[in-house]
């Protein structure tokens, strides 16, 4: 498969890819001209490390046949892991040796002991160093235990020793939010050395799990200048998932600025962008295909120019005119359909199919353009809710509906939740047990002294330590009767609650360990047991802390190992989305639209999940709770439909058929 046949996603899988361009219409160049920096897009980040690694493993070779040390620069975050994974498998497979191997680490944070959690020293041990056999004297990270006094020297001598090296051979990059790299933030200039920085808000907010809070984020680092990082012989960006998107578009297609210090990259003579199809999905090629190459014009994406052509010119589909698609890069479409109208009717149409009152089919109707086949009816619908509340907060109307049209409906909460949970919220359960115990003159139970023991605990908590075995229970069992109490207000049995808590994320950190078979044995001993019609799912890649992905991934997996099962056959997955963003237009199966009434029970059945109420954890990006994230979404859909031309809703919940088994 070449390079643009990776990057656009099949619009009837969401996980899959296929070009939406026709071959040999114009080169590759030209569809990418919008590009300031080459960019190279893979259909997951594991396919893009294996090709870097082993391009890293070639120099470090290389150097060390001609008797060469190999600078290697290094980043930390989540975006690198992948690729040190990687070596450390060559490193212990194909025997890859880092003994010729000088590395200079990007950043750290200032102050910082090189013992603690969230030191940058103690993540390049864990997720490289400690697994190769690279030689300590080479190993370099900037020194976050320096006086104040001596970190400017120091940094003077980081940079020489650099010099003195010949420079970095191969520099690995991430991107923050912020569009730093390094911890250049924004303001930063291009012959900028390395030095100490105030770190943007907007970082450190985003650093704020790691640390137990925002509060708890070093104000400051030190990092290695961007004139050092713009004198490697070659670079190499890494971002994933859709969570990068927008700032991936500013910087590869957007102006030079120090407002945005990774535009510089675009001066570098060899830099590459290395992204997967989440991580791509605002570049123009990626967003809006027809306005840089000759389409293949499948349904969906027709359905996705039109929409995009009805909001640029603020039209409903009918309303759109010949001139309209000839003054926007849309005449390919005419030319292949002959006037605007035709387009125009076929999408209506095709939208209008989309909607549905009815997600687990309508019993005794013609089901021809239905989302959902008629029968069988009732059906049994598994509803797969990563944390204790998504299933609420992404589909919790269209949950309502299908109990109340009197489908078999369960739902299974994948993990526990239990990192998501205050310590004064989990004492006041502790508390409230001092006094169940006196009204109930139950003997036996020594309330105080647990309770005493856990305000002991919390009190003696360093920000981001981990929970010893018992309060993580605890907390987990809050979200547990969160989660029932959501359930039976919605009118669903307690019998058809599980709770599947899935060995990858019980590791008491915001970081997870990857899916092992362990975790899809649970999902797939569950989808045999109930055998469902009908699969709901988070597909929703944009949660920060990645435990959507991994969520998703062990559903899929399980089904692949159940594909051939009878009862398989007849069962369809629908994908949700979570609290981070909605599907966009083009790739929507079904839409379920919801009165104001029904946006009244989705919320107040959010409202159960105490909490994650008023304020959360780990919120992300965005300061709104979650009910108000998803009743603004839900609208917002709705809002676009009426705007399109279709009937006027208070509310639309989305969902994306996944046929990866057809």
């Amino acid at each position: 498969m070449n390079k643009t046949a990776e990057v656009i996603q099949k619009y009837y899988n969401p996980f899959e890819y296929a070009s939406p361009f026709r071959e040999g219409a114009e080169p590759e160049s030209i569809r990418e001209r919008y590009e300031r920096i080459p960019t190279t897009i893979y259909p997951t980040a594991a396919e893009a490390v294996k090709k870097i690694a082993q391009q890293i493993a070639e120099l470090i070779g290389k150097k060390a046949k001609s008797g060469e040390v190999c600078v290697l620069g290094l980043a930390t975050g989540s975006s690198p892991i992948p690729l040190y994974r990687e070596l450390v498998r060559l490193h212990k497979e194909e025997g890859l040796s880092f003994k010729n191997v000088v590395t200079f680490n990007l950043d750290e944070y200032y102050p910082m002991e090189p013992t603690e959690k969230q030191s940058y020293v103690k993540f390049m041990h864990e997720h490289l160093f400690d697994h190769v056999d690279i030689p300590a004297e080479n190993i370099n990270i900037p020194d976050g235990t320096l006086p104040v006094d001596k970190v400017t020297e120091y940094c003077k001598s980081y940079d020489a020793k650099i010099e003195n090296l010949g420079g970095i051979d191969f520099q690995i990059l991430g991107i923050g939010r912020t569009g730093h790299i390094g911890f250049n933030e924004p303001g930063s200039l291009i012959n900028s050395p390395t030095r100490i920085v105030s770190l943007d808000p907007l970082t450190r907010f985003d650093a704020a799990s790691d640390f137990g809070g925002e509060e708890n984020v070093p104000r400051k680092a030190i990092t290695m200048g961007v004139a050092s990082i713009m004198k490697a012989k070659r670079i190499a960006l890494f971002a994933w998932g859709e969570a990068k998107a927008e700032i991936i578009r500013k910087a590869v297609e957007g102006p030079v600025t120090e407002s945005i210090p990774t535009t510089f990259l675009q001066l570098h003579p060899n830099t590459n962008i290395i992204c997967d199809f989440g991580a791509a999905m605002e570049l123009t090629r990626v967003k809006h295909p027809w306005l840089v190459g000759s389409c293949n014009w499948h349904p969906r994406l027709i359905r996705k120019a039109v929409v995009w052509l009805c909001q640029t010119l603020d039209k409903p589909i009918l309303k759109l005119t010949d001139s309209d698609y000839r003054e926007h890069g849309l005449s390919e479409l005419l030319e292949e359909y002959g006037y605007a109208s035709t387009v125009n009717i076929k999408v209506f149409n095709d939208l209008q199919h989309t909607i549905s009152g009815w997600p687990g089919g309508k019993p005794n109707s013609d089901d021809t353009t239905r989302p959902e086949r008629a029968m069988p009816f009732p059906k049994k619908a598994l509803i797969f809710s990563p944390h204790p509340d998504d299933d609420v907060i992404s589909m919790g109307g269209t949950f309502a509906r299908l109990v109340d049209q009197g489908h078999d409906v369960h739902v299974a909460y994948q993990v526990s939740g239990n990192i998501a949970v205050f310590d004064d919220y989990a004492l006041r359960f502790l508390d409230f047990l001092r006094d169940i115990k006196s009204i109930y003159h139950i003997e036996n139970f020594d309330a105080e002294k647990l309770y005493g023991d856990a305000v002991d605990l919390v009190n003696s908590k360093k920000p981001g330590d981990i929970d010893p075995d018992g309060f993580k229970r605890l907390k987990g069992a809050i979200r547990r009767g969160e989660a029932r109490a959501a359930c039976r207000y919605l009118g669903l049995n307690e019998d058809h609650v599980h709770f599947l808590d899935l060995p990858f994320y019980e590791t008491g950190k915001v970081k997870k360990s990857p899916m092992t078979q362990a975790d899809v044995e649970i999902v797939k001993a569950l989808l045999q047991e109930i055998q469902p019609h009908q699969i709901y799912a988070a597909g929703d890649l944009a949660d920060p802390h990645g435990t959507h992905k991994v969520c998703i991934e062990t559903i899929i997996e399980a089904c692949k190992q159940l594909k051939n099962e009878d009862w398989f056959k007849d069962c369809r997955i629908w994908l949700y989305r979570g609290a981070w963003m909605e599907w966009e237009l083009d790739m929507v199966d079904m839409a379920v639209p919801l009165s104001p009434e029904e946006v009244k029970i989705k919320r107040l059945a959010i409202y159960r999940h105490q909490s994650q109420k008023d304020m959360v954890p780990f919120p992300g990006k965005d300061p709104r709770e979650f009910w108000q994230r998803s009743e603004d979404r839900n609208h917002a859909t709705a809002v676009l439909y009426d705007k399109l031309g279709m009937a006027e809703y208070q509310a639309i919940e989305c969902f994306v058929r996944y046929d990866y088994f057809i």
